[in-house]
């Protein structure tokens, strides 16, 4: 029976973490996810729609930066399963969450001998953040914009 709850609860987190998609136009070759770029507006010269993304950050994901990297990395991952070089990035929703406590007691009575127990569970995990985009294939994308590096700082005026 424990083997059975654990493996339940493994499931159930595995669930919870997962990447989902709804394919809309033809897969190609997987790619490395490396490869995938995230539009946050209509990528130039246009695209193929290859499938719709959704995915979560997981349940034991702790604060906001985190989640969102959690999520852009999976919507890679995800895109770069179906072959798509980027992913039009459509949006998020918060999830629940939060802290709850519940008590348990119970008892009963087999062959003449008495027993009672009581519980308390507390669960306190941090909402999920989702993410929503579009698998896309785009065929000529533009060279990835490399920043320019910063001037070295000015020496320190001297003061007499």
């Amino acid at each position: 029976m424990r083997r059975l709850l654990m493996l339940s609860v493994f499931m159930l987190t595995l669930a919870a973490c997962a990447s989902s998609h709804l394919l809309t136009g033809q897969p190609r070759p997987p790619i490395d996810p490396s490869q995938v770029r995230i539009y946050f507006s209509a990528p130039p010269g246009g695209y193929e729609e290859i499938a719709r993304l959704q995915t979560g950050s997981g349940a034991f994901t702790y604060g906001e930066q985190n989640k969102m990297d959690s999520v852009m990395a999976k919507l890679r991952a995800e895109a770069a399963k179906l072959g798509a070089n980027g992913v039009l990035f459509t949006g998020t929703d918060d999830g629940y969450g939060g802290s709850s406590v519940g008590v348990g007691a119970g008892g009963g009575r087999i062959g003449g001998s008495s027993f009672s127990s009581g519980g308390i569970g507390v669960s306190i995990s941090p909402s999920q953040k989702y993410a929503y985009g579009l698998a896309i294939y785009v065929a000529n994308p533009p060279p990835q914009q490399q920043s320019v590096p910063l001037p070295p700082p000015m020496p320190a005026p001297q003061v007499e």
